[in-house]
């Protein structure tokens, strides 16, 4: 079945929110990246962040966009299965990255904060994000479900 042009963009366009998530694993990695690569890197994160922070009351923002993806646009029979699929997918990267999150930046950070291995482990996540990301860009390009092993069964899962 041959997917329309407009669901492959939104299907890429929505890897952005792990992607925007998993930004704050690098700032080690970041801060030694040209001034031009950085930018290259950072600007497709940034609709996502400005959705976010349009939200008051703090963090609630990425709380608020989880639930209006999940809602309107999993959860919605209308929805084409593609953009489904790719959405749900996109949330539950999303969902690991900040249950590693809570792991680094609150329990690692303060004991380990500086030494090689914290540095190490932030950016492996930030570099394994990058190369998922890519490979969900690509098949989302060419109108495929972006097969991530553990991840695409338990999407599978949930919209049968």
């Amino acid at each position: 079945m041959l997917i329309p042009i407009w669901q492959r963009l939104l299907g890429v366009l929505i890897y952005m929110l792990p992607w925007s998530d998993a930004i704050p694993f690098g700032k080690n990695l970041l801060a030694q990246v040209p001034e031009v690569l950085l930018s290259a890197l950072l600007l497709p994160a940034m609709p996502i962040w400005i959705v976010q922070s349009a939200i008051p009351w703090g963090g609630l923002g990425s709380l608020v966009l989880f639930l209006v993806l999940f809602l309107a646009v999993v959860r919605n029979p209308n929805v084409p299965y593609f953009l489904r699929f790719n959405t749900l997918q996109a949330l539950l990267l999303s969902i690991i990255l900040s249950l590693l999150g809570l792991v680094f930046f609150e329990i690692l950070q303060k004991p380990l904060e500086g030494t090689l291995i914290f540095n190490t482990l932030a950016t492996t996540v930030l570099v394994a994000v990058f190369a998922i990301v890519i490979f969900a860009l690509i098949e989302c390009l060419r109108g495929r479900e972006p097969d991530l092993p553990g991840i695409s069964q338990a999407v599978r899962m949930q919209l049968y």
